[in-house]
């Protein structure tokens, strides 16, 4: 009787020790290839996203123009950057007047922080071409340009150029805190 208790007991904890080690493999899975937790440091993406958001990084869903970009700092180690991208591989970009032109489509960008310190200044975004930044006349392939949307106060494409595709971990789809703002970020 003794032995068949052991016994039990030495199957319960396979068991249990199979179901553990399933669970890990599922979650590792999903880190690492489907979406990966990050949270908002900076103001740069201000109103859109805050200090300390919490959100859910996709890693498999294609990127288009105005998505939410989460990438590897391109010139600081251990950092991630969330801005929108707003120019895709062979599009043109250009400010002019605050005004945004891709691809000779003119762009309504209602995201875009319109005040600093409770003003609103007579320009957000300094005039700018492409060539004016990068010299290139499009978005490489590979790449991205990404502005934040807090232009005032935003390191980006503007400072660093284009972000390599090596670079991207995702696309930031869902906000889960703070909770008043949980939902699909957009």
């Amino acid at each position: 009787m003794e032995e068949k208790k052991k016994q039990i007991i030495i199957k319960e904890v396979i068991s249990w020790g199979k179901t553990i080690a399933i669970a890990i493999v599922v979650v590792l899975v999903c880190r690492y290839f489907l979406m990966t937790p990050v949270s908002v440091q900076g103001e740069s993406m201000f109103p859109t996203l805050e200090q300390n958001n919490k959100l859910v990084v996709t890693k498999i869903t294609p990127l288009e123009r105005f998505d939410l970009l989460v990438f590897d700092s391109p010139d600081h180690d251990d950092e991630q950057y969330i801005k929108r991208i707003i120019g895709l591989p062979g599009d043109t970009v250009e400010m002019r007047d605050d005004v945004l032109i891709v691809n000779d489509e003119v762009y309504n960008e209602s995201y875009v922080n319109k005040e600093v310190d409770g003003e609103t200044p007579e320009k957000i975004t300094n005039d700018f071409t492409l060539e004016d930044l990068t010299e290139r006349s499009v978005v490489p392939e590979g790449h991205y340009f990404v502005l934040g949307d807090n232009r005032m106060r935003s390191r980006d494409s503007r400072d660093f150029g284009f972000i390599s595709e090596d670079l991207v971990i995702g696309e930031a789809k869902f906000r889960f805190y703070p909770f008043t703002h949980f939902g699909v970020v957009e």
